[in-house]
């Protein structure tokens, strides 16, 4: 493990986070100003405390774990514009605009993918809870960078499977952890009034560095890319060894101890502290990682909205570019262009839409208008007839990227403190019968629309989470 440099390096670094952040935190506490006076109130907060005072809290008890964030998205995010013309070339080269093969191992990949997904975020986010976010978080950023170093080496055929089957491997064991992880960290840290925010503020950062990211993109060459990416993920471990702090306070030395196995027995068994049976177990159970579901419907409607969304998005994303490239002939500046505008329009969406239109209208009709938003976006690609189509259709982002902070948002406050981590994790065929290439595209809209008519279900239960101050 990593500790903090005892040189003058460390305060540099230091020095240079608080600075840069210092210009989020005004910006941040200017928008959320200017909102509250718009709607007439705002998210429940202590008295004499003012909206600037309270982004500058949330801004700086999250502050690491947003660099954390955005160097860890920045190293995902680099790659995407450029894996449709790395994949189309090893597996198609000359055959750039037919390539079923492209689709089917797509379609497989997405598919183990999602299923180890299933199983293991859930499981991660437990054990999270027990051992804290720290550790955790640094799995997934270290795992994601293996398959990025094999194209950083080459990028032929025998280069694109061995990169095929380590990320379909580690992609199952932790996608979609580091989000999952990053805000069960943020409900850690922050009051519960104050949720909201700091979901989007942490969502926002992640569309900042897939803003990011997208412009490097746009400018490096392809060799130049996956090497930036491998970088950035180290950077990113470093950096979490080095300044995260742990968010979970009630382990009682349980960090020292194995995960697989606990000591019951033995010399000096007087000396260490005695657990409590409810931490004392360290794997989780199935039934242990589920036992949320049945605890409120409230939560159980909002996991269900977030699992028909789920299934929309995902599928979408590994296919949409694909799609892009075979029926416009797109290429990686087109898809860099697009990716930026989108990842601009989440970044507004997250840190300033969110807050505002949950302070107006409420976290399940904000989760309803956004579901809605996405469905939309869905049937206008799904038609599309040209590229700038597709470049309108993405000013729908602004609302569709307000579901999952509204969601994890509502999710939260059904649950209790230490069972954040658990909460949060829970969250083109050639000879087509008819002429419609977007038809997939159009049916995984429809997964969003049956998404919106559950969120209609759900009611507002009051929190049950604590109110004290993490």
């Amino acid at each position: 493990m990593l500790t903090p440099p005892a040189t003058t390096d460390g305060g540099f670094m230091r020095n240079l986070v608080n600075h840069g952040f210092g210009c989020v935190q005004w910006i941040g506490a200017v928008v959320i100003s200017v909102a509250r006076n718009l709607s007439g109130r705002g998210v429940r907060r202590a008295p004499k405390r003012t909206g600037e005072a309270e982004m500058e809290e949330v801004i700086s008890k999250l502050r690491h774990l947003l660099a954390t964030v955005f160097l860890a998205g920045f190293s995902y995010a680099v790659v995407i514009p450029t894996m449709v013309d790395v994949t189309t070339d090893a597996l198609c080269p000359g055959h750039q605009d037919q390539c079923p093969l492209v689709f089917y191992l797509t379609g497989f990949q997405d598919a183990i993918i999602g299923l180890g997904a299933m199983v293991m975020t859930p499981w991660i986010g437990s054990l999270s809870d027990k051992y804290g976010r720290k550790n955790l978080l640094t799995l997934p950023i270290l795992l994601s960078a293996i398959p990025t170093a094999i194209f950083a080496f080459g990028r032929s055929e025998s280069f694109f499977y061995a990169y095929y089957v380590v990320r379909t491997f580690t992609a199952a064991l932790t996608g979609g952890t580091l989000s999952s992880l990053a805000l069960a960290y943020a409900a850690d840290k922050v009051l519960v009034d104050q949720r909201l925010s700091a979901f989007g503020i942490v969502s926002a950062v992640f569309s900042g560095s897939y803003l990011c990211g997208n412009l490097a993109a746009r400018f490096l060459s392809i060799d130049a890319i996956f090497q930036v990416a491998v970088c950035a993920s180290l950077f990113a471990i470093a950096y979490v060894r080095i300044f995260l702090e742990e968010s979970v306070s009630n382990k009682m030395d349980l960090l020292s101890r194995p995960i697989l196995k606990m000591e019951e027995d033995g010399d000096g068994a007087d000396d260490v502290p005695q657990l409590p049976p409810s931490t004392a177990k360290t794997i989780p159970s199935f039934k242990e990682i589920t036992s949320l579901l049945g605890r409120s419907s409230t939560f159980s409607r909002t996991l269900a909205v977030c699992f028909f969304n789920s299934i929309a998005l995902g599928w979408t994303q590994a296919s949409i570019l694909y799609y892009f490239k075979a029926r416009f002939l797109s290429d990686k500046d087109q898809f860099a262009s697009l990716l930026i505008l989108i990842g601009a329009f989440g970044a507004i969406s997250q840190s300033i839409v969110a807050s505002f239109l949950s302070a107006v209208i409420g976290d399940k009709n904000l989760l309803s208008v956004a579901l809605f938003a996405t469905f939309i976006n869905l049937l206008i690609l799904s038609i599309a007839w040209s590229f700038w189509v597709v470049y309108a259709s993405s000013t729908l982002f602004l609302l569709a990227w307000c579901v999952m902070p509204a969601a994890c948002s509502i999710a939260s406050k059904q649950v209790e403190a230490e069972e954040q981590g658990k909460a949060q994790a829970l969250f083109l065929s050639k000879n087509a019968p008819f002429q419609f290439p977007g038809f997939t595209l159009l049916c995984l809209g429809f997964f969003t629309l049956v998404a919106f008519v559950l969120s209609l279900t759900i009611k507002e239960n009051p929190s049950i989470s604590s109110e004290e101050d993490p």
